[in-house]
């Protein structure tokens, strides 16, 4: 059986909201649960669960390097029994940085990986779109965003996608737009993908199902992720607000189409992603929205049974190599 280890401390709502999320997860999905936390609290909430205690606390805006300084706290604890092959996945919605340092100098990368990533499937009209690097990077040379579009397809390929087409994000889909960094990845990405790289894609490409993948760096992937996440928003809302003040045959309309709606918002909910791999780790890493309540936190642990199924770590190496 698959065992997922989760951080019951990270996240703005934890233990709490973690807690309730690893239960719907338990209901619904065929997994070995190991939880890093509190021992007397995880007694009393998950029992059927696997307890590592743990007692250092790590904050959100906890620095990164304070991962490998505090080595009973619950994400240095699950790193490093993932490290060890002690659980199949590890799941966490703690600070970024401490993960992303955690996940690389306790787990390590795998060989020929410089810099690993945050990858997350978003929607678009063709299924999904691999958004990668998704905040793990802010600045990144050539060669790094080879090796995201290389994970990226490798992502592709499992979720289902035969031959993913490769987009770099850019002001412009010319060859000669953007930064010094962003024209010499275009060459590069050119020279190596071939026919699977489709070029420079702009912001409006990503939902619309021009490519698979989509290679950017860190700063601009959460950007344009959180842009995407505020439009669905107000999308939603706006919707919501337009059929109440249209009178009685708005909202008969509404409720006629209550089923079309909700696959909609459903959509365009953040918390159904789950949560974005950390790809280049030599282990399957999990890194869910700190924000994240008990839906996103059971999606998370959805998206970790599913890396472990898929073989990610195995499939990333065969790529690579």
């Amino acid at each position: 059986m698959i065992r997922i280890g989760l951080d019951i401390m990270g996240g703005d709502r934890a233990p709490e909201e973690i807690i309730e999320g690893a239960l719907l997860a338990l209901n619904e999905y065929d997994f070995k649960l190991v939880a890093f936390g509190p021992e007397k609290l995880l007694e009393e909430r998950l029992s059927n669960a696997e307890i590592v205690p743990s007692s250092d606390d790590l904050k959100m805006d906890s620095k990164p390097l304070e991962v490998l300084r505090k080595k009973s706290s619950s994400m240095h604890l699950g790193l490093t029994w993932l490290k060890e092959g002690k659980i199949d996945a590890f799941v966490s919605a703690g600070g970024t940085g401490p993960l992303f340092l955690g996940s690389t100098s306790i787990v390590g990368k795998i060989e020929g990986i410089e810099r690993p990533a945050l990858a997350v499937p978003v929607p678009s009209t063709n299924g999904f779109t691999i958004l990668i690097d998704n905040g793990a990077n802010a600045s990144v040379r050539p060669e790094h965003l080879l090796d995201f579009a290389i994970m990226g397809m490798t992502y592709a390929k499992i979720l289902g996608r035969e031959n993913p087409k490769v987009g770099l994000l850019n002001i412009g889909e010319e060859e000669i737009k953007g930064t010094d960094t962003v024209k010499e990845a275009y060459a590069l990405l050119k020279e190596k993908l071939g026919e699977n790289f489709y070029g420079n894609v702009e912001g409006r490409d990503i939902n619309t199902g021009v490519v698979d993948v989509v290679v950017t760096d860190g700063f601009t992937g959460n950007v344009a992720m959180k842009t995407m996440e505020g439009v669905g928003k107000l999308v939603s809302e706006t919707l919501k607000s337009a059929i109440k003040s249209s009178g009685v045959f708005a909202l008969l309309g509404a409720l006629m189409m209550k089923k079309a709606f909700q696959k909609f918002k459903k959509m365009l909910d953040p918390s159904e992603y789950g949560g974005a791999f950390i790809l280049g780790v030599n282990g399957i890493v999990v890194k869910a929205h700190g924000n994240s309540d008990r839906i996103a936190i059971k999606n998370a642990i959805r998206v970790a049974i599913d890396g472990a199924k898929m073989k990610l770590i195995d499939m990333i190496r065969g790529e690579i190599s």
